[in-house]
C-alpha cells in the first residue's frame, strides 16, 4: 500500500507526495485516478471505467486507452499503487491520506461532539473539515463522475450548516457570523436552514425586522423558483421572531431547530414498492451486498444499481432488497418504473408522478420538478426504486441531492458513467438455482418426481430466469401436464434453442411458450394490451378490447396473472385494481398482434378500449356538467362520421365501472388520464384519425382536466393533429386547433393561444362550422381580454354569442355572453355587462350546469362591487363559493372567494377578508395559478392597506405587479399600480405615487378601460 501518497479530491483531482504535486497526466487519466478513488478497497471493472469516461459513445479503442492511463498512472505513482485484478483494476492507497475520507472522518467526530453538547469541539472539527476543500469537487475532470461531485458538494454544504449551527450554540458569535451567512444565503437561495440561522443571527443581534425580512424573502424566492411555501421549521422560527421569544436566545430549546435540529417528518409517507414474490430463490449473495449497500453508515447516498440481460431477475431483486431495507427509510419508499427497453419514460413526467405521491402538484418545467423533488425529500429517510432504466441520461434527473436518502436502479446496461456505491451484475441461473425456481412456481412435489426432466427445462430456458418462470406458470395452470411432458414440448418447438444466449430471441422464446399455453380469448387479451401499450389499465378496459361482458374479461385476466404474463399493480384512488405486462411481455405481446391480427381488428379493438373510455367520460360529464362547449361531432350518440373500419366505437361499459367513475369522477380521471393519452396516440397512429379527435377534445374540456397535465393534453392533440391532418380531415383539425388554444390560454401563453384559436376560427368559416366558430372566437376573446385588447374581444365575443345563439346552443351561449359581459364591464358599461351576464346565467340553469352558474354569478358579483354594491357583490361571490365547494373544483373556488374577499374590503371588513385571501393564495401557489396568485397578492395587499400596514401592503401590490410583469398583461399591472399608490402615497411619498398613477392612467387610457373614465 502507498503510504506516502496523498490524493485529493475535493477540489481538482491531484496527488501530492513530499510536498510535491506530482503530474498525472490529462483530464481522462485524473478521471480514471478518481473512478478508482471513489470505490476504496474494491475493483473497479474495465467496462464501469470506459463507462465513467467515455459515457454511452466510447471509442473503439477505450480497453486499450485505459490501460495505457494506468501504465501512465503507475510511473506517476508507484508500480504498485494499481494492481491489475480481473474484471477490472483496484488501488492501492491508504485511505487516511485521502482528503475525502479524512473530510468524512472529521465530520463524523464534529456530529460525535454536537451530539454531546460539546459545540465548540463540534464547530472546530467541522471547520477542520471543510478548510480540506480546495474547489468544487472532483475538479478538472470535464462533467465525468458528475453525480458523485454533486453528492460530494452535498456533503461539504451539510457540514458547513451543521458548523454554523455549533457556533450559534454559544454566545457571542454572531457578529462573526453575520456577514457570512448573508453571503452564503443569496449564493443559497433556496437552503431554508441556511436561511432559519442568519434570521436567528440577526434577531439576536436586535435586527428584528431585518430577520423577518429574511423570511419574506425567502417565501417569495421558494414560491418563485420552486413553487413551494417554507417549511416548517422556517415558519416557526419566523413565528418566535414575531413575538420576541426569549428561548431564541442561545442554548434555548426551541433554537435548536435553525441551529440544526431535523425537521420533524411528514405527514404523507408513500409505500409504492410492488409486492415481493414469496417465491425468491438463488440471490441470497447478491441481496445480502444490496441489502448491506442501503442500509449501512452513510456520508453520501447510497446508490445501487442492478444490472443485467433481459429476464434475469433484476427487478424481482430489487423489490426483494427494497422491502427488506424497508424500516431503514421510515420516511416512505418511492417506485418507478422507466421502461427504457421498450418505451422510456421522460424524467420530467417520472418526476410528476414521484411527486403526486409526495402529496405536491408537479409544476409545468422539469427543471422545476426536479428542484422541487429534491427540495421534499432533503433530509428524508426516502428509498427511491428506479425500475428498468434505460440510460444515464434518463436518470441523473431523478436523483436525490440528500445523503440521508437511498437509491435503488436496475437496468440492462451497467451505467457506468452513473457513480454508485454499489453494483450488482446478475447473471443466469446455475442448474440447481432453476430448478430451485422451477419448483417455487409449479409445486415442489411435482418438480422432484421428475429431476431429470426439471433440469432439461431448465437447460432448454437457457437458465434464464423469466423463461424458468413462465415454464413453471404452465405447469402450475395445466395440471395435466408433467415435467416430462414440457421437457419434450420445449424441444420439439424450438428449433433455434441455441439462439437463446443472444439478445432479446431468449426472451421472446420463453414468452412463446407461455403465450402458446394460454386458451384462445387469454392469448388476444395479451395481444391487445401489448398493442393498446397502456401503462397499466383495469380490468373492464380488457372487456372492450375483447369486446365481451366484464365478467368474461375478469376470468381471463384472472388467467393472465395466474401465468405471470400480467401483475396487478395495485389499487388506484378509484378503487379499482390496474394491470399491467412486464414490459418484455408487453413488447411480445405487440409483436404477436401484428403478426395474427388483420390491421381491421386492431384497430377496433383500439377503437372500442378508446370509445370506452369516451363513453365514461361522457356519462360523467352529463351527471355533472361542467358548462363547456361540447364540439364532439356526434361519436358520443353514435351517429358522428367514423374511420371506415370502426363503426359505433362509443360503446357504454359495465355498472360497476360506471358506478366507481361516477363515485368519484376527480379519482376515476387522475387513475385512467395516463392510459387515455396513450389510447389516443395509438387511435392516432392507426389512422383512426376521427376518434383520435373526439377523445382528445373531450380530454380538454372536461373538468377534471387538473394537476397540471398540461404534457398529456399536448401529446394527445399532438398526434391527433398529425393524424387529421394525414386523412385531410380539416373538422377534425379545427377541434383540435381549438383545443391547443385553450390549452395554452390555461397554460396563460395568451399570444401563442390567439393563433390557434385565430386559426381555428379561419377553418371553421371556410367549412360552414357554426358552432366551431363561434368556439373559437369565444376563446380568442378570453384571450384577448386576458391581453387587455379589449376592444378586439368585444368584437369578436359578439360574433360568438351570435353564433351560438343562432343554434339555439345552450354552453355556447354561457359561456360567449359570460366573457362578452366581463370585457364590457371591463370597458365601464355595466348596463350591457348584466344584460349578458343575465343571460349567460339563464343559459347555464337551462342547462343545470351548477359550476357554469357559479362562475357567472362571481362575474356578475364583480358589477355589482363596481357600481358600489358591496353587500350584493359580497352575496353573489358567496353564493358562487357555495355551488363550486361541492364540486371539487378547488381553484375556481377560490377565484370566487377572492371576489367575495374583495367585497368585504370594500364593506370595511378586511380582516375577515384578509383571512380568506390568505387562502386564496395558498389554494394559487398549490395549483402553480400565476395569474390567480397576482390576483390574490393584490387583494391582499388591499387587505394590508385598509388594515394600515402601510409596508406589508407594498410588499404584496409590489411583488403582484412584479406577477403581472412576468405574465405580460398590463391592464392589470395598472390597476394594481393604482393600489400602490396609495400605499406610498399613505407612506408620505406623494411623488412617488403620483408617478404611479400617471403610469396606470397611460395604460387605462391606451387599453380604453373602465378606470379611464372613473379617473376622468
Amino acid at each position: 500500500m502507498d503510504t506516502n501518497t496523498d490524493y485529493r479530491l475535493l477540489g481538482p483531482v491531484e496527488a501530492w507526495r513530499a510536498g510535491r504535486r506530482i503530474d498525472l497526466g490529462g483530464p481522462k487519466p485524473r478521471a480514471l485516478l478518481a473512478a478508482l478513488l471513489l470505490e476504496p478497497g474494491r475493483v473497479v471493472s474495465v467496462d464501469a471505467l470506459i463507462d465513467a469516461i467515455w459515457g454511452e459513445h466510447p471509442p473503439g479503442t477505450a480497453r486499450s486507452l485505459i490501460q495505457s492511463y494506468v501504465s501512465a498512472l503507475r510511473r506517476a505513482l508507484s508500480a504498485d499503487a494499481i494492481e491489475t485484478r480481473p474484471p477490472g483494476y483496484l488501488i492501492h492507497a491508504d485511505t487516511a491520506l485521502v482528503d475525502r475520507t479524512a473530510f468524512e472522518r472529521l465530520v463524523a467526530q464534529g456530529r460525535q461532539a454536537a451530539a454531546a453538547g460539546d459545540h465548540p469541539a463540534a464547530a472546530r472539527l467541522l471547520a477542520e473539515a471543510l478548510a480540506l476543500w480546495r474547489g468544487p469537487a472532483l475538479g478538472g475532470i470535464g462533467d465525468t463522475l458528475r453525480a458523485m461531485a454533486d453528492q460530494l458538494e452535498e456533503a461539504r454544504q451539510s457540514a458547513l450548516e451543521e458548523r454554523i449551527a455549533a457556533e450559534l450554540s454559544e454566545a457571542g458569535r454572531e457578529t462573526e457570523l453575520v456577514a457570512e451567512l448573508t453571503a452564503l444565503v443569496a449564493t443559497h437561495p433556496t437552503r431554508e436552514r441556511l436561511r432559519g440561522q442568519l434570521m436567528l443571527t440577526l434577531y439576536r443581534l436586535g435586527r428584528q425586522a431585518d430577520a423577518l425580512a429574511v423570511y419574506v424573502e425567502g417565501r417569495d424566492v421558494l414560491a418563485e423558483e420552486l413553487g413551494i411555501d417554507p417549511g416548517p421549521d422556517l415558519r416557526r422560527m419566523y413565528e418566535s421572531i414575531l413575538r420576541a421569544d426569549d428561548e431564541l436566545l442561545p442554548g434555548s430549546g426551541p433554537a435548536a431547530a435553525a441551529e440544526g435540529a431535523p425537521s420533524a417528518p411528514p405527514v404523507l409517507v408513500p409505500a409504492l414498492l410492488p409486492p415481493a414474490i414469496g417465491d425468491f430463490t438463488g440471490r441470497a449473495t447478491h441481496l445480502a451486498d444490496v441489502r448491506a449497500a442501503l442500509s449501512g453508515p452513510r456520508e453520501v447516498m447510497p446508490v445501487v444499481v442492478v444490472s443485467g440481460t433481459g429476464g434475469v431477475g433484476k427487478s424481482t431483486l430489487g423489490v426483494q432488497a427494497a422491502h427488506q431495507v424497508a424500516e431503514d427509510y421510515p420516511d416512505g419508499q418511492l417506485y418507478a418504473e422507466l421502461r427504457g427497453t421498450t418505451d422510456p419514460v421522460a424524467p420530467g413526467e417520472v418526476l410528476g408522478r414521484l411527486l403526486r405521491a409526495l402529496g405536491a402538484n408537479p409544476p409545468e418545467g422539469d427543471a422545476e420538478r426536479r428542484d422541487l423533488f429534491r427540495s421534499l425529500v432533503a433530509g428524508r429517510r426516502v428509498l427511491l426504486v428506479l425500475d428498468d432504466a434505460g440510460s444515464e441520461s434518463q436518470v441523473r434527473p431523478l436523483l436525490p441531492g440528500s445523503a440521508t436518502c437511498g437509491v435503488l436502479i436496475t437496468a440492462r446496461a451497467r451505467l457506468g458513467a452513473l457513480p454508485c456505491t454499489h453494483r450488482a451484475d446478475l447473471e443466469v441461473f446455475a442448474t440447481e438455482p432453476g430448478i430451485e425456481l422451477l419448483a417455487g412456481v409449479a409445486g415442489e412435489r411435482r418438480v422432484r418426481d421428475e429431476p431429470d426432466a426439471a433440469r432439461r427445462i431448465v437447460e432448454l430456458c437457457g437458465g434464464l430466469p423469466l423463461a424458468i418462470r413462465i415454464a413453471g406458470a404452465r405447469l402450475a395452470t395445466q395440471r395435466h401436464w408433467t415435467p416430462g411432458m414440457l421437457a419434450g414440448r420445449l424441444a420439439d418447438e424450438h428449433h433455434r434453442l441455441d439462439e437463446l444466449a443472444v439478445g432479446d430471441l431468449e426472451v421472446r422464446a420463453g414468452l412463446g411458450l407461455s403465450y402458446r399455453a394460454l386458451d384462445a380469448p387469454a392469448r388476444t387479451a395479451l395481444r391487445r394490451l401489448g398493442l393498446l401499450a397502456a401503462s397499466d389499465v383495469a380490468a373492464w378496459v380488457v372487456a372492450a378490447l375483447l369486446d365481451v361482458h366484464e365478467t368474461a374479461a375478469d376470468r381471463v385476466v384472472e388467467q393472465l396473472v395466474d401465468a405471470q404474463l400480467l401483475h396487478c399493480t395495485g389499487v388506484d384512488r378509484a378503487g379499482q385494481a390496474r394491470f399491467r405486462p412486464h414490459d418484455l411481455v408487453r413488447v411480445y405481446a405487440a409483436e404477436r398482434a401484428d403478426a395474427e391480427e388483420p390491421s381491421a381488428e386492431r384497430a377496433a379493438a383500439v377503437a372500442r378500449a378508446l370509445g370506452a373510455w369516451l363513453w365514461l367520460t361522457g356519462r360523467v360529464a352529463s351527471d355533472t356538467p361542467s358548462g363547456a362547449v361540447e364540439l364532439h361531432r356526434g361519436l358520443l350518440d353514435g351517429d358522428g362520421p367514423t374511420d371506415g373500419t370502426v363503426g359505433r366505437v362509443v360503446r357504454p361499459i359495465g355498472p360497476e365501472a360506471t358506478r366507481r367513475a361516477l363515485a368519484d369522477p376527480t379519482a376515476w380521471f387522475d387513475a385512467e388520464a395516463d392510459a387515455i393519452a396513450t389510447a389516443v396516440e395509438r387511435a392516432a397512429s392507426l389512422d383512426l384519425h376521427t376518434l383520435a379527435c373526439e377523445a382528445a377534445a373531450a380530454l380538454c374540456s372536461s373538468a377534471y382536466t387538473v394537476g397540471n397535465r398540461f404534457e398529456a393534453w399536448w401529446r394527445t392533440h399532438d398526434a391527433a393533429l398529425a393524424a387529421a391532418r394525414r386523412a385531410e380531415d380539416r373538422s377534425g383539425e379545427a377541434l383540435l386547433l381549438i383545443g391547443l388554444g385553450q390549452l395554452r390560454f390555461e397554460q396563460d401563453r395568451f399570444p401563442e393561444s390567439q393563433g390557434y384559436f385565430r386559426q381555428a376560427a379561419r377553418l371553421c368559416a371556410e367549412l360552414g362550422d357554426t358552432r366551431g366558430r363561434a368556439a373559437a372566437f369565444a376563446g380568442l376573446g378570453s384571450a384577448l381580454r386576458e391581453a387587455g385588447r379589449l376592444r378586439a374581444a368585444q368584437d369578436v365575443l359578439a360574433q360568438a354569442v351570435t353564433g351560438f345563439r343562432g343554434i339555439d346552443d345552450d354552453p355556447g351561449v354561457g359561456l360567449s355572453c359570460r366573457y362578452a359581459g366581463t370585457v364590457r364591464l371591463e370597458l365601464g358599461d355595466h348596463e350591457a355587462a348584466s344584460d349578458l351576464l343575465d343571460e349567460s346565467l339563464r343559459a347555464y340553469r337551462r342547462l343545470g350546469s351548477r359550476r357554469g352558474e357559479a362562475l357567472t354569478l362571481r362575474s356578475i358579483s364583480l358589477v355589482r362591487r363596481a357600481l358600489g354594491e358591496y353587500t350584493a357583490a359580497e352575496e353573489l361571490a358567496g353564493r358562487a363559493v357555495d355551488l363550486l365547494s361541492p364540486l371539487g373544483d378547488t381553484l375556481m373556488s377560490a377565484y370566487a372567494m377572492q371576489a367575495r374577499a374583495k367585497s368585504r374590503v370594500r364593506l370595511g371588513r378586511s380582516a375577515e377578508a384578509e383571512i380568506e385571501i390568505r387562502h386564496v393564495l395558498e389554494v394559487c401557489r398549490g395549483h402553480r395559478d400565476r395569474f390567480g396568485e397576482a390576483l390574490a397578492l393584490r387583494t391582499l395587499g388591499e387587505c394590508e392597506l385598509a388594515a394600515g400596514r402601510i409596508e406589508a401592503a407594498e410588499q404584496s401590490l409590489t411583488t403582484a405587479a412584479a406577477r403581472w410583469d412576468a405574465l405580460e398583461l398590463p391592464l392589470p399591472r395598472a390597476r394594481t399600480l393604482r393600489d400602490l399608490a396609495a400605499a406610498r402615497e399613505a407612506a408620505g411619498d406623494p411623488a412617488g405615487a403620483q408617478a404611479l398613477r400617471t403610469e396606470a392612467q397611460e395604460v387605462f387610457t391606451a387599453y380604453e378601460a373602465r378606470e379611464r373614465d372613473e379617473w376622468a
